[in-house]
């Protein structure tokens, strides 16, 4: 996909922010520090850069524009943002809303939006994931294998469990058990979080076999990883889900591993 020169697009969160906000408004507080912030062009919410996803306008083989996801938000050109649900985005393009939006936003020819644009945007987010634990597997920051896992956990050297959509109630609740052991907070329900991947998926993101539960050690390596997953878990649907019960991680639900990864 060839991409047009870049163009300047004002940033503001008044009344006067147009529809594609590119450039950077401050985070003027939160728990994780200061941070860009961008508007979704469906809302009008104002939200952490890394939340949404990016929709960049790249010139198609005819030489039309076209819509398509951006999720490490790196493709030159001009671009938009999105932070709603697969079914919000599905309906924003039903009624006309996202091409009335990139009308508004952009002079000229409105850029055409593929009829599979959520699914491709699902496949982006769910790829930037996999692609990420996948490195931090390489660099040595991710523990696969319930044993090294529960060794790891019990030491108090873990900063996120997660486990595969189809990991067995079993093995969850030992390695869960282990990690509130560690975190000296035994009782009181903590546990790792349900992904949105099987274990064959799992096995492919970190070219290992019968992969079905991840551990994270390293404090920055938790905080990118939950980002990207609590990205994709929005997209799906599936914040309620991962919010409070069995399957949570304790950096998004606030438990310690969250209390730790924001100390300074």
């Amino acid at each position: 996909m060839r991409t047009p020169s870049n163009e300047t697009v004002a940033s503001d969160i008044d009344e006067k922010v147009p529809e594609f906000d590119e450039g950077t408004v401050t985070r003027r507080s939160g728990a994780r520090g200061d941070g860009p912030m961008r508007k979704c062009v469906i809302t009008g919410r104002i939200a952490p850069r890394e939340s949404l996803l990016r929709l960049a306008m790249g010139a198609g083989p005819d030489g039309r524009l076209v819509v398509l996801p951006d999720a490490h938000a790196k493709a030159p050109g001009r671009g938009a943002w999105v932070g709603v649900t697969r079914g919000e985005l599905e309906e924003a393009i039903a009624k006309g809303h996202l091409k009335g939006a990139l009308a508004r936003g952009f002079k000229g020819p409105p850029p055409a939006i593929p009829a599979d644009l959520p699914e491709l945007a699902e496949q982006a987010l769910l790829r930037a994931l996999t692609d990420r634990l996948g490195i931090e597997y390489r660099s040595g920051n991710l523990l696969a294998g319930s044993d090294r896992i529960a060794e790891a956990a019990r030491a108090g050297k873990v900063w996120w469990l997660g486990h595969a959509s189809d990991a067995g109630g079993d093995g969850s609740r030992r390695l869960d058990q282990a990690w509130r052991v560690g975190e000296d907070e035994e009782g009181s329900g903590m546990a790792g979080e349900r992904l949105p991947l099987d274990r064959a998926g799992l096995s492919v993101a970190l070219g290992r076999d019968n992969t079905v539960h991840l551990a994270l050690t390293d404090r920055a390596a938790a905080g990118r990883v939950s980002t990207l997953l609590a990205r994709l878990n929005h997209y799906l649907g599936r914040d309620a889900a991962t919010a409070g019960g069995p399957g949570n991680a304790g950096l998004e639900s606030g438990g310690p591993a969250a209390q730790r990864a924001s100390e300074p």
